[in-house]
């Protein structure tokens, strides 16, 4: 009898090993396509004529983090050598009176930043999808302004981040 249960306890877990081989799960959400094991993240130039300097660093450092630190994918170095690329630029920057005190004057202040960008497969001629993200923080111009808007736009820019690493990942 005891012989029977070690062998039935030893098949459920043969039969449960075997069949783990057959599924892929990832906590992030995403399943990578066995064929994609890189991707290439150009620098995203600054074309809104406004704004914090480095805005594209941050941009970029954040993409960057998500996707080596959220996926298994390997940052190329060239559009050559990569299965997938995400390219774009910074077209809008926006720093606008948010909300106004009983003077006339403006309490907070509303960045907000506007990212066009394209994610392609380089084996494919068309890309997966073309799209403007956008992303936008208020900041208390009654403190340290300077300090509060570079941290607003720091914080828009990850929201941006986060929705293109989610668009691209959500296809997988």
């Amino acid at each position: 009898m005891i012989c029977n249960k070690k062998k039935g306890i030893l098949a459920i877990l043969l039969i449960a090993f075997v069949l783990s081989g057959c599924f892929r799960y990832s906590f992030t959400g995403t399943s990578i396509p066995d064929d994609v094991n890189s991707i290439y993240i150009p620098f995203f130039a600054d074309q809104s004529s406004g704004g914090v300097g480095n805005l594209s660093d941050h941009l970029n450092t954040a993409l960057v983090d998500r996707f080596i630190n959220q996926t298994r994918l390997q940052l190329s170095n060239s559009r050559t050598d990569a299965d997938a690329v995400l390219e774009g630029s910074i077209v809008n920057y926006a720093n606008e009176p948010f909300s106004v005190t009983g003077e006339g004057q403006s309490s907070l202040n509303e960045v907000s930043i506007s990212v066009r960008a394209t994610f392609q497969y380089t084996d494919k001629e068309q890309a997966e999808w073309s799209s403007t993200f956008s992303g936008s923080e208020t900041y208390d111009t009654n403190e340290n302004p300077i300090e509060g808007e570079t941290n607003a736009a720091t914080a828009a820019l990850s929201q941006v981040a986060d929705n293109m690493f989610n668009d691209a990942v959500s296809g997988w």
